[in-house]
């Protein structure tokens, strides 16, 4: 029986239109792919307060769940787990965003994510997100 995996992702998205990645650090599974900042959903954790606490941890960052809007979701088949992880956009938080988990960061035009090697579940989001921004 294969393992089903809850992982949620936010695509931060500047008043430029840009979106934020994050590289995985070394020492993580696929370490140095870039990513979506957000992370696996614990037990009895909704998927909008993961992301405020993973945005918090991870970034330095306060979001409000209200500024949390889903886009789509990915569903993916790794070797040893299917990964199954809704993509939210957020346009408004509090705070500047740093790696506090020695994480590079860079923002992004939509039409450059390809640019940047990301995990496999990653890539098929990339047209909604091009999408999302492309009336910026």
């Amino acid at each position: 029986m294969t393992k089903i995996v809850l992982v949620a992702a936010c695509a931060l998205i500047d008043v430029d239109g840009r979106i934020l990645l994050a590289q995985r650090p070394e020492g993580k599974s696929m370490a140095g792919l870039w990513e979506f900042p957000g992370g696996k959903v614990e037990p009895g954790e909704r998927p909008e307060e993961t992301l405020i606490r993973e945005l918090r941890e991870e970034l330095g960052i306060e979001v409000n769940e209200a500024c949390l809007a889903p886009l789509t979701f990915a569903s993916h088949a790794y070797e040893d787990f299917h990964l199954l992880m809704p993509l939210y956009i957020c346009r408004r938080w509090d705070g500047m965003p740093q790696g506090r988990e020695n994480q590079s960061l860079k923002w992004v035009k939509a039409v450059r994510l390809r640019d940047y090697p990301m995990p496999a579940a990653d890539e098929p989001l990339i047209p909604h997100l091009m999408d999302a921004v492309s009336g910026i």
